[in-house]
């Protein structure tokens, strides 16, 4: 069995990426936070990881950047999983007998206008969906309903009180898969790479970078910039290109190897929407 870190507990988003992306023979080790599932990593307590760091609605979740960047950790593949937000209780309970909500804040942002139809209820933070689950369930909590993925009622034990109550219904996270050694992805099964790179502050430089893509047949499906700690007003550029051929990304690495500074493949993998 491998043992995978993953933000939350069972049955939070996390798990289900790992549950579909391994199957179910894996180990799960729980981190509340991300940075200690980087450590779990680093300490070896589990061979890989699964992180969000993109969502269709709140954008790039740029601490996990700055993780990946910074204790060199590896993407060998990724998965996009849709989100389905439910509110769920203890059972025998309606809309009417919650006062409280506990969600995760990416949660409670995404299901906002479903709450503006309840006023009287009270919005709480929480650290993670599925541990607001298990906590009501655990304790026994009356009018205190969670939102957290079916499976989280499931396996505590929670009655649905409403399903698909996120106010956009086609929202998406993405999640990478994570580990320590570099992967051992064949040529074959590489059609996506995730870089880094910092430039110089000149006229038309990250245009040079883009243009060396463009005409190497590259297609740039994310650019994020990000501060250079300790250097003020100077940022390091994360992007994700697509590629048909894995020639046309080969000489284009071997451009920008010498056009941009301190250059970095933090992945080459399978792309997950394929």
């Amino acid at each position: 069995m491998k043992n995978i870190a993953i933000q939350g507990i069972q049955g939070s988003n996390h798990h289900i990426v790992a549950k579909n992306y391994y199957g179910e023979k894996i180990q799960l080790n729980e981190c509340l936070s991300f940075d200690i599932l980087a450590d779990k990593l680093l300490n070896s307590s589990s061979e890989e990881a699964v992180m969000a760091i993109e969502n269709t609605i709140a954008g790039s979740i740029i601490p996990n950047y700055a993780l990946i960047d910074k204790h060199n950790l590896h993407i060998s593949g990724e998965y996009y999983l849709p989100i389905h937000h439910h509110l769920m209780a203890l059972p025998n309970q309606s809309i009417e007998d919650i006062k409280e909500v506990c969600s995760h804040p990416m949660a409670l942002l995404q299901c906002k206008e479903f709450f503006k139809k309840y006023p009287s209820i009270k919005l709480v933070e929480g650290v993670d969906t599925s541990a607001v689950a298990k906590t009501i369930s655990e304790k026994k909590l009356k009018g205190v309903a969670a939102i957290a993925p079916k499976i989280a009622a499931d396996i505590f034990g929670l009655e649905i009180i409403e399903d698909e109550i996120q106010t956009i219904k086609n929202n998406e996270t993405r999640f990478v898969i994570l580990q320590i050694e570099k992967p051992n992805n064949g040529i074959d099964k590489i059609n996506k790479a995730s870089i880094r790179f910092e430039l110089d502050h000149k006229r038309g430089s990250l245009a040079t970078i883009l243009n060396v893509m463009s005409d190497c047949k590259l297609n740039l499906t994310k650019i994020q910039s990000l501060p250079i700690i300790d250097t003020p007003w100077k940022y390091a550029f994360f992007v994700d290109i697509t590629f048909t051929t894995y020639e046309d990304y080969a000489k284009a690495k071997s451009v920008l190897e010498i056009m941009a500074n301190n250059f970095k493949i933090l992945g080459e993998y399978k792309n997950g929407r394929l």
